[in-house]
């Protein structure tokens, strides 16, 4: 198991507020006591860093030094919380917490436990709905004498978290076990390459490091939306996947997916969070250069763990990208099967990872709380926003597409059809072919307690090909804007299979597929199969093609034909340096039938040591199947 326990800063009774006021009841504040009551019982122990931080939901302790011994009679005592630049007791930022006989588990309120002398200490609860936040503390008395309100002292500023551990908390995670991994744990694994050869890197989430807490505090302060939202963790996960990209508010990491980083680090280089979310901090705002999806759904982990939400990054093999919210994801070709370039703006990637964190949802129907899907990934807007989630995977998996927020897009990525609409002669659009298996395999995350992938595809969609998993899909479709793309029936007595022998090329090798027609009808069936050996970047964008083929097949009944694809290095020679993936389609049509199949087989590069796939341009270095040197070793 990767779990590396922090070393807890852990001190004496410090930060003390001196009341210079010559008056009956003054103070001295020791509130920063770290002997390890509070820290420990709060699970804040691993954070480095000399705050005073705290979980909301639960009792904290504290020592308040008057000037002489406080008389229940004619003294009062109140705490005086403030947050945010406009703290206001209605909405909560300023908080005003009374000495009161007992506690309650849902207000604020104080209770004094224990009195020496001029000495007195308090246990004092935040309720569970606590808005969490950096709080300025004062204490104000009152006596015969009149008011007294000490001064602020920002060493005494207590930082309030989400509390996993308090079952009053809509981020309450049950099993220990769990809390462990996706709160405690400061070191996890993100996976990456094609459904076929997975890999694995470790990243440093680094959630407890120095600074890292306050520079998440800062991201929301950065966000610049009112802090009386941040006692919803759906609403603190919508800033956090907004402000983790910069494109439309100068969040903390720019997206570059050019293969150019000159002005900034490569995706690649990065090993962690802490040092990114540092720089942003430190640069006042500037976002950091540059990142790609393991490196937003990276640093989203971490922002959630320190937070106290629960979280883990998640990666989606063969992961759909739907532009025009059709819930389908569309392939548009001409009259003769040609790719229409300018109308193709879905895509299926090779693989996109993202992150899930763990809340109940009241703003739901029941049963929709757990994991949520959340994604800071650039791809589409969210009420004019760059962002997407918190949505129930439980959603997601029954296709309950109309519930918020962003479950259609996190739908098609995981479970939408592959559509292909064919141009008729007076410009409408066909549809000749669809398939359901394509999108959304092996969805993986770190296992709880190990370095085990944990497959947690049967979350997000019902067994391919189920009948629940049907009725899912068609339920979210009658929610997109191609609900029509269920309506047209296609012969099937001719099916197209395209496969590989062994585990692929050898390095410097043919790249050799094999494509199997089958006609299981009682006629002959006239056929034209259309070949194509093509480049493409791991996000489904076509980078070039490098060969084209179109055969005539005349098949008799109840025949198999089998026609063999081959790649020879120097066909890619020209894109040495480029290259990204390589795959062939094929597709074909039975005349008799106006029906067409298109299949896609993509190939593998030896790179490392290891056999992988060929990824996008801007981050491969390693040698691939035609033995080119390229720029970076792509890993998301």
């Amino acid at each position: 198991m990767t779990f590396r326990k922090r070393t807890r800063v852990d001190g004496g009774c410090v930060g003390h507020v001196h009341a210079a006021v010559p008056r009956p009841v003054t103070m001295t504040l020791p509130i920063r006591c770290k002997s390890g009551e509070n820290r420990k019982q709060h699970h804040t122990d691993l954070y480095q860093s000399d705050n005073f931080i705290i979980r909301r939901g639960q009792t904290f302790h504290m020592w308040i030094t008057l000037s002489r011994p406080f008389n229940r009679n004619t003294d009062k005592l109140h705490l005086d919380l403030k947050t945010g630049k406009l703290p206001v007791v209605s909405k909560r930022t300023h908080v005003i917490v009374p000495l009161v006989e007992e506690l309650k588990d849902d207000c604020w309120g104080a209770v004094v436990v224990k009195e020496d002398n001029r000495r007195m200490k308090l246990s004092v609860n935040s309720p569970p709905t606590a808005i969490i936040g950096q709080y300025q503390l004062r204490v104000e008395t009152d006596s015969v004498n009149g008011q007294y309100l000490s001064t602020h002292n920002p060493e005494n500023d207590i930082y309030i978290l989400f509390n996993p551990w308090c079952e009053g908390d809509t981020v309450y995670m049950h099993s220990e076990e769990e809390r462990q991994e996706y709160v405690l744990n400061d070191v996890g694994r993100i996976y990456y390459g094609t459904m076929n050869q997975i890999g694995v890197r470790t990243w440093d989430y680094g959630q407890f490091d120095e600074g890292i807490l306050a520079a998440c505090f800062f991201i929301l302060e950065k966000s610049e939306t009112p802090p009386t939202g941040w006692g919803d963790p759906v609403n603190v996960v919508r800033v956090i996947s907004a402000m983790i990209n910069s494109v439309d508010d100068h969040g903390v990491v720019e997206g570059n997916w050019s293969g150019h980083y000159s002005e900034g680090t490569a995706p690649t280089t990065w090993s962690g969070s802490v040092e990114i979310l540092n720089k942003y901090h430190t640069n006042n705002g500037a976002p950091v250069k540059y990142g790609q999806c393991w490196v937003f759904a990276g640093v989203v982990t971490t922002v959630l763990r320190c937070l106290g939400v629960p979280g883990r990054t998640v990666t989606n093999f063969s992961s759909a990208h739907d532009t025009d919210v059709s819930l389908t994801t569309d392939v548009y070709l001409d009259e003769n099967l040609e790719p229409i370039e300018h109308l193709n703006a879905d895509s299926v990637w090779n693989f996109h990872v993202w992150n899930d964190c763990w809340m109940a949802r009241p703003d739901l129907p029941a049963g929709h709380g757990g994991w949520q899907a959340v994604d800071a990934t650039p791809q589409e807007t969210s009420l004019g926003t760059f962002r997407c989630g918190p949505a129930s995977v439980t959603a997601v998996r029954h296709g309950q597409v109309y519930l918020k927020h962003d479950t259609p897009f996190v739908f098609a990525e995981v479970n939408s059809d592959k559509i292909y609409w064919q141009r008729n002669a007076d410009g409408t659009f066909s549809q000749i072919y669809s398939e359901k298996k394509v999108v959304g395999h092996f969805i993986s995350t770190k296992a709880v307690g190990s370095d085990e992938r944990n497959d947690i595809t049967s979350l997000y969609k019902q067994a391919e090909g189920s009948v629940e998993e049907r009725i899912a899909v068609e339920t979210a479709c009658r929610y997109g804007s191609k609900s029509e793309a269920y309506s047209a029936p296609t012969a099937e007595d001719v099916s197209l299979e395209v496969v590989m022998d062994g585990e692929g090329p050898e390095m410097g090798g043919d790249a050799e597929l094999s494509i199997v027609l089958r006609n299981s009808s009682s006629k002959n069936r006239q056929i034209s199969l259309h070949s194509q050996v093509a480049v493409m970047y791991y996000t489904g964008v076509h980078k070039a093609i490098v060969r084209k083929d179109t055969t005539d097949v005349e098949m008799l009944p109840n025949e198999g034909e089998c026609h063999t694809v081959s790649s020879p290095p120097t066909d890619c020679h020209y894109m040495m340096n480029t290259i990204a993936l390589c795959f062939v389609k094929t597709c074909f049509t039975v005349r008799q039938h106006n029906r067409c199949i298109l299949l896609e087989k993509r190939m593998v590069s030896v790179f490392d040591g290891h056999v992988h796939s060929a990824h996008k341009t801007d981050a491969i270095v390693s040698v691939s199947m035609f033995k080119h040197i390229l720029n970076e070793y792509y890993i998301s």
